[in-house]
């Protein structure tokens, strides 16, 4: 249980690093292409998509980063005000009926979805867009399992905690 919590953190702060760069290249490509646009009047619609498709990698990889470090939105009207160890029942609860099959609900039904994509090649409308958007829409998957683990290792984490107590 210890090893598989310790490897799904490992995991977790590979991908976190992994979006920070994808994160920082975002911010690289928005400037160069705002310049671009202001200042020279040219624009590229490649380009434009590509910022998209980065801020979707940044955005469904920063999901369970956020579940990691405590940091995901919850509706917050008595949970500060609960001692330490119902927050922390809370949260198990809250992983197991909501995170996870939230999760593995989006997974299935986007399973379909991506494979479509994949099946059709799909890619973007306009002739200068990028070719790949079926690989982009695959992120959707790979990003909501990245959740899952993390959910998974937040579990273990707590059962870890009260097995030591």
């Amino acid at each position: 249980m210890v090893r598989t919590a310790f490897f799904i953190q490992t995991l977790s702060q590979w991908l976190e690093r992994l979006t920070a760069m994808v994160l920082m290249i975002l911010v690289v490509i928005v400037v160069y292409d705002a310049s671009m646009r202001f200042l020279f009047s040219q624009g590229s619609i490649m380009l434009q998509e590509l910022e998209w498709h980065l801020f979707d990698i940044v955005m469904l990889f920063s999901l369970s980063v956020t579940l990691k470090y405590n940091q995901h939105v919850r509706v917050d009207i008595f949970y500060h005000n609960f001692s330490q160890q119902t927050q922390e029942l809370i949260n198990l609860l809250g992983y197991l009926f909501m995170v996870i099959p939230f999760s593995l609900l989006i997974i299935i039904v986007g399973l379909d979805y991506v494979q479509m994509s994949f099946i059709q090649m799909e890619g973007s409308a306009n002739p200068d867009g990028l070719p790949y958007r079926y690989v982009i829409k695959s992120m959707m998957i790979l990003g909501f399992a990245f959740v899952i683990l993390q959910a998974i290792a937040e579990i273990l984490q707590f059962l870890i905690k009260r097995a030591s107590k």
